[in-house]
């Protein structure tokens, strides 16, 4: 099934605004609550409008230009304005540390970055005789001048509305490169194509059955997998506005869900988490909202307490950076089926597997692997790592998640744990993600980790991470009894460790890789999607 041919970005932009006009695209509210509004045809002009800037700087075809950007309209701009013109946009965490970014620059050689003010410093070189890219800042107002960078707002302002220059593009050229968390190892680059995008934003309306009356707000990073191709190129491939918030407040955010009419929005467990820790509000219900996407993990507990008092449904869906979009999701037509994680979507063909390849019954564990059309609907390769690549895809083109699952008789799969989160004790699996589901139905547990730590005579044990409430006062024979009678007794953590907060991605997930290597035991700074 061909749903893209070889249109691109470009294309598929002046046919949105052709056809759209002066129908809202995006709205944006940024973190004091300003709130701005641009159509269709507007946005397609502010795009064309950084596209000519890029041009002008002598940005070209297959160039890599980074952007170290919080959510704004300005990352949207930059990212199809680099796509006009065939250039490849590397979006880079704004959680990320000087560090962190010269790996990134120096790995894809970046000549040029678009970002905000209080990242300029990552990309300023420390010694006389080092280089640095170009560096255009963004978000700042048009008489502000800094020694060694461009005005990116004023410059922008400066520019026609009209494309200057038609650079030939296809569908199969190469429109961004995420790189990955670097949860487990060293971020790869995950290489994305026009045709990706574009079927992504097929996929994703087919999948949560979007509509062009459809308002889908998000607090998802703008440099993560999740906005882009799960609610981003949806919504405009449907014709729906986009409302993006720069920051998640879960004070604000029922109250922007409410404000702003969503339809649609998305939600990771930390934000369904902190938000239950809010007080309640007469007016909570009295929300449009049809659908909530939802991603890995939560317990039954808190899914049923969660839908209950905001009065939703979760859509589940499954997926990751290289997938491109949910693979198995809640499909439209068939019943969901909590905890399952859904079925495969179209165009997709998904087994699960054992330690030889070998596709096993329902009902037995294996590794999740996918099968697709790199560089269509899975990623084509990581950039500059053919080794990696190879080791993802198999001999056969079948994409091995490294994520392990069941799957009952009628074709729905049940997610178990990420094979780096599986705990090998004395030969039985154990799931970190079940031990953490248990611990957090406990009333005085605000946040858990769960992970294996070798052992001489069992070769690993249990671990757990515990956050717990501000005036509780737990102790670890309290948790270990909670947890034997909840848990099979080689389940239950033989070590536990109490901590103030747990280290994050943006995204939310844990840095189990930081719990594993760390020494001593370090508080991390507050999570970018705070509780405030």
């Amino acid at each position: 099934m061909d749903l893209v041919g070889n249109k691109n970005i470009r294309q598929a932009w002046d046919q949105l605004a052709a056809m759209h006009g002066s129908k809202t695209a995006v709205v944006f509210e940024d973190a004091v609550g300003n709130i701005s509004e641009y159509s269709y045809a507007e946005f397609n002009g502010e795009i064309n409008r950084a596209a000519n800037l890029f041009l002008s700087l002598g940005i070209e075809k297959g160039d890599r230009v980074a952007t170290q950007l919080n959510n704004c309209p300005e990352f949207l701009i930059s990212w199809f304005g680099l796509a006009k013109i065939g250039a490849i946009t590397v979006p880079i965490n704004a959680q990320c540390l000087r560090n962190e970014c010269e790996y990134i620059i120096q790995h894809c050689e970046i000549k040029t970055v678009i970002v905000e003010s209080q990242f300029v410093s990552h990309y300023q070189s420390e010694d006389a005789g080092g280089s640095q890219p170009n560096i255009l800042v963004a978000r700042i107002a048009d008489h502000i001048e800094s020694s060694g960078t461009i005005n990116f707002s004023r410059e922008l302002k400066n520019q026609p509305s009209e494309l200057l220059q038609n650079v030939p593009v296809s569908s199969d050229d190469i429109a961004e490169i995420i790189f990955t968390s670097g949860t487990t190892s060293c971020p790869k680059g995950v290489v994305i194509t026009h045709y990706n995008l574009l079927f992504a934003g097929h996929y994703s309306s087919w999948m949560c059955s979007l509509r062009d009356n459809d308002r889908y707000l998000t607090i998802m990073p703008a440099c993560h997998i999740d906005f882009q191709c799960t609610t981003a190129m949806p919504a405009f491939h449907s014709g729906a506005a986009l409302i993006l918030v720069e920051k998640y407040s879960a004070t604000k955010f029922w109250g922007q869900i409410c404000h702003h009419r969503a339809t649609v929005t998305e939600c990771i467990p930390l934000v369904i988490r902190t938000l239950m820790l809010q007080p309640e509000a007469p007016w909570e219900k009295d929300h449009q909202l049809r659908e909530v996407l939802f991603y890995l993990n939560l317990s039954e507990k808190e899914k049923e307490q969660f839908t209950h008092r905001f009065n939703v449904r979760l859509l589940t869906s499954y997926g990751m950076t290289e997938t491109i979009v949910g693979n198995i999701t809640d499909t439209p037509g068939f019943e969901r089926r909590w905890p399952s994680i859904g079925r495969p979507g179209f165009c997709y063909d998904v087994r699960i597997v054992d330690a030889d390849n070998q596709e096993v019954k329902p009902g037995e564990l294996g590794e999740i692997v996918i099968k697709g059309i790199p560089g269509k609907t899975l990623f084509r390769e990581y950039y500059n790592n053919p080794e990696a690549t190879a080791k993802t895809y198999d001999s056969e083109g079948w994409l091995h998640t490294g994520d392990f699952a069941r799957m009952d008789n009628d074709g729905y799969f049940f997610f178990v744990d990420r094979n780096v989160n599986l705990i090998k004790r004395s030969g039985e699996n154990i799931s970190s993600t079940e031990i953490e589901n248990a611990l957090l139905t406990h009333p005085q547990i605000l946040d858990a980790a769960v992970i294996g730590v070798p052992d001489e005579m069992y070769d690993e044990i249990v671990k757990a991470v515990v956050v717990q409430e501000e005036n509780a006062f737990l102790t670890e024979a309290d948790i270990q009894g909670y947890c034997s009678e909840r848990l099979a007794k080689f389940k239950v953590p033989a070590v536990i460790e109490f901590r103030k907060k747990l280290p994050r991605t943006s995204t939310g997930k844990v840095k189990k890789s930081v719990l594993k290597n760390e020494r001593v035991c370090v508080w991390t700074d507050p999570d970018p999607l705070s509780a405030e």
